[in-house]
C-alpha cells in the first residue's frame, strides 16, 4: 500500500475504494508524481502558447533585424549568442522558407542523405527547430535519430562511484564496467577533496580488461580542469548551459563563459560536451512560460554556437518532471534528436531515474536503444544504486542481466556484452591490486589483502568494513599537493609488475597528444582505434545501410550467461541420477488383475532425466504416486512407453497395458495425468499440466483418484495449482530441451514398451 490510511477511509478506518481501484493505487506508477500542463510555469512538453514564432529577418547588409519574433534590441545573451555562431547565415533564410511538414518529412526520409539535413538544419533558429522535431511522431524520431546520429557504432556510458569513495572499490567497478562493454566511465565523490584518488583509481580500473575506455570526475570545474591537465581524466561533461537567460545569471556564467570553459578542456586535450536538459528551467522557477522543447531547442544551438563536440541532453536530472506532463518522454528523445541535427555527439541521458514504474523506465529507455545512439545511457548506473552517487540512473547493477536480454530480444547493439563470472571476478581482482600497489608504492595508502578480497567479492560499498575515511582523504590531498600526474601513475604500475596496464594508461596520455579523440562523437575502441563522426560517420539510408554489428559483435549480443543448451542439461540431469533404483525388465505385456493401475512413463524417464520441473526428483514422485495406489489397495506396475513423447498417448498406452484399464501417465518434466483404455488419448480423466508447480501431495493424490477409479469408486476433485507468475517464460526453454532429449530416446528403444523395476 502506498499509505496506512487512504483519503477514502471513513473514521471507522474502511476503505470505501473499489477493488480495482485498491489494486492499481498499489503498483509502483502510482508513487510517480503527475501534473497537469501549466505554461505558465513552464509545465509544458511542446508548443507552449507562449513560444515564439519563427522568423528570421535580415537587413540588405547581412544585419539580423529579428530572430523568433523578437526585435535585435530586444534579444538578451542567448539569443545573441545564437545569432552570431549557432546559426549558418548563408543558410537561414532558405531553411526558414521552408514549412515544417517539409522539414520534418526531409529529416526521416532514407533518401535524404545525413549530410544534406545538417545543411538544410544549419540554417533554423531554435524556435523552427522546436517546431519541426514536435510535430514528428514516437517512431518517427526514432527513424530520424537512426539516420541522424553522428557515429555509425552506438556506445555506453557508466557511472561509477561508491558512498565510502573506496579507491579499490572504484577501480574494481570500473573494470566490471568495461568488462561489460562501456567505453566512457563518469565518477562523482561525496567529499570533494577525494577526487584525486577517485579519478586515480578510476584510471588505472577502466584500463584493465581492455584499452581505450575514457573517464571523467564530475566535480566543481577547475578542479576537474585540473585533473584533466594531469592526464587522470580524459573527458567531462559538466559545463552546463541554460535556455534562459536568467537562470545564467544566477550561476554567474553566460554563454561567453561557457565557451571559454569548453575552449579549456579542449586545448589541454580533454574530450568535452556540454550539459542541459528539458526541466532545468521549470525547477529553477525561471521557464518564462516557454515549453520545455523549445528551451532546450536554445541550449543545443548554444551547443553548436560554443563549439563543443556533443550534448548531454535527455533531461538528465529533471527527466522526472519533464516526463510528469504530458508528451514529456517523447520530448525527452526529441532533445536527443535536436542535438543530431545540429551534427553534435548525443550523449542520451536515461542518467537519472525518472519512474518508479519498472515499465515507465523501460519504455523510456526502449527507443534510444532500438534506434541507437551515441551514448545510449549517459550514465548506466554499472554500480548498485545505493551507490550511485549522482543518484539511481535509470538501469542500474540490478538491471544488467535485464539490459542484455533486451539487446539479445531485439538483435540490436546497446554497447554492451555478457560477462561469465570466472572472467569477471579474474578483472575486478587484477583493478584492485593493481590500484592498491600503485597506492603503495607512491606511499598515499595501505590496503591488507582481506580488503582487497572483500572488494573483488562486494555487490556494492555495504559489504565493506567501515573505512577510514581520513586515508583516502590523505591520499587524495597527497595527490593533490605533489602535483602526480599519469605518468606517475604508468611509472608505478611498471615498477609493481602491472605492465600490460602500464602501457595502456600510457596509450591514454599519448592519445591526449595525439587529439584524435577531440572529434565528433569520438570513442576508441578495445584496440585503441578512433570512432567518430569522421571515421566512423554514420551512413544510414533505409532498409540494408547503415550499422549492422559484426557477426563477431551479433554473437557477443546474442549470448547472455543464462542460456542453456541441451547439452547443458544433459549434464544437470546427471546430478540427480540414482543407479540401479529404475531397471529395465524386459517387453511390457497386456495385465489381467482388475486391481492393477500401469504407470506409464516417457522415454527418457531414468535413462537421460531424472530431475522434473518442480525440483523433485523422479524417484521422488514415482514413491508419492505409487504410495497413492496402494492406499486405495491397488497394484501398481510400471512401464516406459518407448514410441511417444505425448502424455496422452503415454497414458493411452498405459490404459491398454492395464489390468484394471486405468493408467498414470508420467512425463519426465512431471506432467501427469490419469487415463482410461475406452477413451481417446486427449480425453484423460484428470490432468495436472503445470509440471513447475505440482507437489508431492498432489501426485499422491493421482495415485490415490487413479485407484479408485480401477475400482469405479469417487475420486476426490482435483484442482491444478496456480499462480500469476511467468511460468512459461521461466521454464518453457528447459521443457524444449527435455522433450528434445526425450525424443533421442525413442529411437533407442525401437518401440518396444519395456516393463520396469523400481526400489523404493
Amino acid at each position: 500500500m502506498l499509505c496506512a490510511m487512504h483519503p477514502n477511509s471513513d473514521a471507522a478506518g474502511q476503505d470505501h475504494r473499489l477493488g480495482r481501484i485498491r489494486l492499481l493505487d498499489q503498483q509502483a506508477v502510482n508513487l510517480d508524481g503527475f501534473a497537469e500542463p501549466d505554461p505558465e510555469l513552464g509545465m509544458i512538453s511542446h508548443l507552449s502558447p507562449y513560444d515564439p514564432e519563427p522568423s528570421w529577418r535580415v537587413a540588405d547588409d547581412g544585419t539580423v533585424l529579428e530572430m523568433d519574433s523578437k526585435p535585435a534590441a530586444d534579444f538578451d545573451t542567448i539569443d545573441e549568442f545564437v545569432v552570431r555562431y549557432a546559426i549558418d547565415h548563408s543558410q537561414a533564410k532558405a531553411s526558414m522558407a521552408m514549412t515544417e511538414a517539409e522539414l520534418a518529412r526531409l529529416i526521416v526520409d532514407f533518401n535524404v542523405p545525413r549530410d544534406e539535413v545538417l545543411r538544410v538544419c544549419s540554417g533554423l533558429t531554435p524556435a523552427k527547430m522546436a517546431r519541426v522535431v514536435a510535430m514528428l511522431q514516437p517512431v518517427e524520431l526514432q527513424v530520424a535519430m537512426m539516420k541522424m546520429r553522428a557515429r555509425r557504432t552506438p556506445a555506453n556510458q557508466a557511472h561509477v562511484t561508491n558512498r565510502l569513495d573506496d579507491p579499490l572499490l572504484i577501480a574494481a567497478d570500473a573494470a566490471t564496467a568495461v568488462v561489460y562493454g562501456f567505453r566512457e566511465l563518469e565518477t562523482t565523490v561525496p567529499v570533494l577533496d577525494d577526487a584525486p584518488a577517485v579519478a586515480m583509481a578510476l584510471l588505472i580500473g577502466s584500463q584493465v580488461p581492455a584499452a581505450g575506455a575514457l573517464t571523467q570526475c564530475s566535480v566543481e570545474e577547475a578542479r576537474e580542469l585540473e585533473l584533466g591537465v594531469r592526464g587522470l581524466v580524459s573527458y567531462a561533461e559538466t559545463v552546463s548551459v541554460y535556455g534562459t537567460e536568467q537562470v545564467f545569471t544566477d550561476g554567474d556564467d553566460t554563454p561567453w563563459s561557457k565557451a571559454f570553459l569548453t575552449s579549456a578542456y579542449a586545448s589541454r586535450g580533454i574530450k568535452m560536451r556540454l550539459s542541459s536538459g528539458a526541466g532545468s528551467e521549470v525547477l529553477m522557477g525561471q521557464a518564462e512560460r516557454k515549453s520545455m522543447n523549445y528551451l532546450e531547442s536554445r541550449c543545443v544551438a548554444l551547443a553548436k554556437g560554443i563549439g563543443a563536440q556533443g550534448v548531454q541532453n535527455g533531461g538528465v536530472d529533471g527527466a522526472a518532471i519533464t516526463a510528469s506532463v504530458p508528451a514529456g518522454v517523447k520530448e525527452l528523445a526529441a532533445e536527443n534528436l535536436m542535438v543530431m541535427l545540429r551534427g553534435l555527439e548525443s550523449c542520451s541521458g536515461n542518467d537519472s531515474l525518472m519512474s518508479e514504474s519498472t515499465m515507465r523506465r523501460t519504455a523510456r529507455t526502449l527507443p534510444t536503444l532500438l534506434s541507437g545512439s551515441d551514448f545510449i545511457f549517459s550514465g548506466f548506473g554499472s554500480i548498485v544504486s545505493y551507490d550511485n552517487m549522482f543518484g539511481p540512473s535509470n538501469f542500474n547493477a540490478a538491471d544488467l542481466d535485464d539490459y542484455l536480454v533486451l539487446q539479445r530480444d531485439w538483435g540490436v547493439d546497446g554497447g554492451l556484452r555478457s560477462v561469465d563470472p570466472t572472467t569477471l571476478e579474474a578483472m575486478r581482482r587484477q583493478a584492485a591490486e593493481a590500484t592498491r600497489a600503485v597506492f603503495e608504492y607512491l606511499g598515499l595508502a595501505d590496503f591488507d589483502d582481506e580488503h582487497v578480497e572483500t572488494v573483488v567479492q562486494a555487490e556494492g560499498s555495504k559489504e565493506l568494513p567501515d573505512s577510514d575515511g581520513v586515508a583516502v582523504l590523505n591520499a587524495a590531498r597527497m595527490i593533490e599537493q605533489s602535483g602526480l600526474t599519469v605518468l606517475d601513475i604508468v611509472a608505478a604500475l611498471a615498477e609493481t609488475g602491472f605492465t600490460d596496464v602500464a602501457d595502456r594508461v600510457l596509450g591514454m596520455a599519448k592519445a591526449r597528444v595525439t587529439g584524435d579523440y577531440l572529434q565528433t562523437a569520438a570513442i576508441f575502441d578495445e584496440q585503441m582505434n578512433v570512432l567518430s563522426a569522421l571515421q566512423d560517420p554514420n551512413d544510414y539510408r533505409g532498409p540494408g545501410t547503415g550499422y549492422r554489428p559484426s557477426p563477431e559483435r551479433q554473437a557477443q549480443i546474442d549470448t547472455v550467461r543464462q542460456a542453456r543448451s541441451v547439452t547443458d542439461l544433459v549434464k544437470e540431469q546427471a546430478n540427480f541420477c540414482q543407479p540401479g533404483r529404475v531397471t529395465e525388465r524386459g517387453p511390457a505385456l497386456p495385465g489381467t488383475d482388475p486391481r492393477e493401475v500401469v504407470v506409464g512413463v516417457s522415454p527418457a524417464f531414468a535413462t537421460k532425466l531424472f530431475r522434473t520441473l518442480s525440483g523433485m526428483t523422479i524417484y521422488d514422485v514415482l514413491e508419492q504416486i505409487l504410495a497413492g495406489l496402494e492406499e486405495e489397495q491397488c497394484v501398481p506396475r510400471l512401464v516406459r512407453v518407448t514410441n511417444t513423447v505425448d502424455l496422452g498417448s503415454i497414458g493411452k498406452t498405459a490404459a491398454g497395458l492395464s489390468g484394471s484399464g486405468v493408467s498414470v501417465g508420467l512425463q519426465a518434466k512431471g506432467t501427469t495425468l490419469i487415463h482410461r483404455r475406452d477413451l481417446p488419448p486427449l480425453a484423460n480423466l484428470e490432468l495436472l499440466s503445470v509440471a513447475p508447480l505440482i507437489a508431492p501431495d498432489m501426485y499422491r493424490l493421482i495415485g490415490i483418484n487413479a485407484g479408485r477409479h480401477a475400482k469405479g469408486a469417487t475420486p476426490a476433485p482435483m484442482r491444478n495449482a496456480y499462480t500469476d507468475e511467468a511460468i512459461t517464460a521461466r521454464y518453457h526453454t528447459k521443457v524444449v530441451s527435455m522433450v528434445a532429449i526425450e525424443r533421442a530416446e525413442i529411437a533407442a528403444h525401437s518401440g518396444t514398451n519395456v516393463e520396469l523395476e523400481f526400489v523404493r
